[in-house]
């Protein structure tokens, strides 16, 4: 016979699953049935059971987690002290919750999982992953308030299992905290030591971050947009990740200062980027646009970083609000949607066969990662085959210590070993997996334990950027390879023009010279830098002659410039004719850039008069899709001596002179350089002039000048 229960907590169709849905308060209720049964319980982390379940009930509720979720952290608390906890809680709260709170205190048996679940099961199976979630997330918070300190283990799994997992279901404000917690606890000093410098400046990030926010907020009201815009900080742990990850210092670290834009639809998306773009210089590599390819957990935003004001690099994210709560709430968010009877956004449909994979597939792993730390056998072969049912487009394989790394399916022990840390990467020499060496072009499997080889000291082979030869399959570790060997370049060019400056140095009898502020006179931020462009041969030495020798010389401007640029000429607004309107202001659009005789269009700003798009130019095709009434006509007019700014591009193989050749080639052809973007990927140069013409008659003349320069493999209008 099970004990009676009041009254009170037993609903009158309890045996219905999902009544207790109905039953107002059903938070309140659960935590009263928990109160009366967990007096003076604590938990294995030494933490009040009661208390535990008020702070992980918090937890669900701001991240927008259903009632029933809210309620199961007492249930699954309170089952532990009572005979027969199924059949009580069934009694008492319904089938529904009592299997939420249930599943909430054991793993979910693998074979279950082989033999496939109902979709009702998955969607109650997703919850029981975040109920996880919430409570290690406040087990996190009990040791951060009471100064006391996991076990490494304990913490170890909160970075390496729960927070991937997190970030796997797009709960980011989770993520975030439980990183940072843990990361606090398992490297104090690193911890400390980015904390203490972002406290140092932080009134000066606070100043930069309110100006470009009020910049921004101004020219989103010209165009009559509406957003909410805030500021937003990187957290400690993402910042101490990116650090390691691309050998920078906290200062180089790009999105240290950010913007979060919040706009009603995703036309709007886009047409805030383009004032973005309009308004400060984006950084060409820096730009992502998960809203038309949304990230696997459905994540959706517009990423650009831009040099903002003071050139500082700020990064921006552009995203509607059904996306921002996705992005806050992740799967919770999809269940407020459910719930209401509405589809969510295409980024992830709730209740969606994507939500199931995760959840089983993150409990095998879950039952994996458990029995290794017990020490017993894990039923490898049943957690592969049943994992690589459910997601055969990742794969989970084990490091010896048991840590968790997810990878593209069909990735290498070398990809692997990039994922664990770049510098065994570079020294991978060999693998075992599960205790057998392998060759290293071996695609892995989920379950498997892999035991990297490294070297003492060297590097990656170039074979493994051959794709034939399939050393490689993620392009993380692609990138990390490539910026291996672009590194080796930059040292031996740094060497070169080191030399070449030093020997000019003595030649004019001035080696006593600041190097610091030879280079800041020439408009670079070091002396390495300097060297670099010397090196390079994108800057002649004649001048740095001038420089010495104390005449006048124009500076490379603040955006990478690599040749000595002319100013702009002074440009003539009488180009362009308003039909209809006499003597009215325009501008040409900088997004486009446009020339006669391209077809043009006309969009009419509050405060700066009409803007110049060509006729092909999104930015414009989207502003006219939000604002219709303030397209108008436009047509070019005589033409005088106006000149109009053309970006033009270049894709090259790099090599030593390429720039030298390409400006003279710009020389010869008489057109005049104003500005120049470059970088190098492997072996591949990527340029961006920005030249003046008076129009686009002798363009394609110069192109095809360009185009006969050794190694260049394309050069067109952007």
């Amino acid at each position: 016979m099970l004990p009676d229960l009041p009254h009170e907590l037993v609903p009158s169709d309890a045996s219905s699953p999902g009544a207790a849905g109905a039953v107002p308060d059903l938070q309140t209720r659960a935590r009263t049935f928990a109160a009366a049964l967990l007096g003076g319980v604590e938990m294995e982390t030494g933490e009040p059971a009661l208390p535990h379940a008020d702070g992980a009930c918090g937890i669900l509720r701001a991240i927008g987690a259903d009632v029933q979720s809210q309620a199961a952290t007492y249930l699954s608390q309170a089952a532990t002290q009572l005979a027969k906890p199924d059949e009580q809680l069934t009694k008492a709260f319904g089938r529904e919750l009592a299997v939420l709170a249930m599943e909430n205190r054991k793993l979910v048996d693998v074979f279950r999982v082989a033999r496939g679940v109902s979709e009702q099961e998955s969607a109650q199976d997703l919850r029981v992953v975040v109920l996880r979630l919430a409570s290690r997330l406040q087990s996190l918070r009990y040791y951060a308030d009471h100064d006391r300190r996991p076990t490494r283990a304990f913490t170890r799994e909160s970075l390496e299992v729960y927070a991937p997992l997190a970030n796997r279901l797009g709960l980011w404000s989770m993520k975030w905290e439980i990183e940072d917690i843990a990361f606090r606890f398992s490297q104090p000093q690193a911890y400390f030591r980015i904390a203490q410098w972002l406290e140092q400046h932080g009134t000066q990030r606070e100043a930069l971050i309110a100006e470009a926010e009020q910049q921004l907020r101004l020219a989103l009201a010209e165009q009559g947009q509406s957003a909410q815009i805030s500021g937003r900080s990187k957290h400690i742990y993402s910042i101490w990740r990116k650090m390691q990850g691309k050998s920078l210092g906290i200062d180089e670290v790009m999105d240290l200062l950010a913007l979060r834009v919040i706009v009603p639809s995703v036309d709007a998306c886009y047409a805030a980027l383009s004032t973005v773009h309009s308004l400060w210089t984006p950084v060409d590599t820096e730009y992502d646009d998960y809203i038309a390819k949304p990230k696997p957990n459905g994540y959706q935003s517009l990423h650009t970083v831009v040099h903002g004001p003071g050139h500082v690099p700020v990064e921006i994210q552009i995203r509607t609000h059904e996306m921002h709560d996705h992005a806050e709430q992740g799967v919770a968010a999809h269940w407020a949607y459910k719930e209401a009877g509405v589809q969510g956004y295409r980024g992830l449909a709730a209740a969606s066969e994507y939500d199931a994979k995760i959840a089983l597939a993150r409990q095998l792993l879950s039952l994996q990662s458990e029995l290794v730390e017990r020490g017993t056998p894990a039923p490898n072969d049943s957690i592969r085959s049943s994992a690589a049912e459910l997601f055969d487009d990742r794969i989970y394989v084990l490091t010896p210590q048991a840590r968790i790394v997810e990878l593209t399916s069909g990735a290498t022990p070398v990809d692997f070993a990039y994922a664990v840390h770049t510098d065994i990467g570079h020294r991978c020499r060999g693998a075992r997996v599960d205790g057998a060496l392998v060759p290293l072009i071996t695609p892995l499997r989920s379950g498997q334990t892999v035991d990297v080889v490294v070297a003492k000291q060297g590097g990656p082979s170039r074979d493994w950027l051959n794709p034939e030869l399939g050393f490689l399959r993620t392009q993380r570790a692609r990138a990390k390879v490539r910026a291996w060997f672009n590194a080796q370049v930059i040292e031996q060019t740094l060497i070169t023009g080191r030399a070449q400056v030093e020997k000019l140095l003595q030649r004019e009898g001035k080696t006593g010279v600041n190097l610091q502020e030879l280079a800041a006179g020439l408009g670079f931020r070091s002396p390495e830098q300097l060297f670099e462009r010397v090196g390079s041969d994108a800057l002649p030495l004649r001048q740095i002659e001038i420089q010495l020798r104390g005449q006048a010389t124009s500076p490379p401007t603040e955006a990478g410039i690599e040749l000595p640029l002319k100013p702009p000429k002074p440009q003539r607004q009488a180009g362009v004719l308003v039909v209809g309107v006499d003597a009215l202001l325009t501008q040409l659009a900088k997004c486009c850039k446009p020339a006669p005789p391209d077809p043009i269009c006309g969009f009419v700003t509050r405060g700066r008069g009409v803007s110049v798009h060509r006729g092909d130019c999104p930015n414009a095709r989207n502003l006219a899709h939000q604002h219709p009434e303030r397209v108008i006509p436009v047509t070019w007019g005589t033409r005088s001596e106006a000149i109009y700014p053309v970006d033009l591009i270049v894709e090259a193989a790099d090599r030593q002179g390429l720039l030298r050749d390409i400006s003279e080639v710009f020389s010869k052809e008489k057109i005049n350089v104003i500005g120049v973007q470059t970088q190098s990927r492997g072996d591949a140069a990527h340029m961006l002039f920005t030249v003046e013409l008076p129009g686009l008659e002798g363009l394609p003349h110069a192109l095809g000048m360009l185009r006969d320069v050794k190694g260049v493999r394309q050069a067109v209008r952007r």
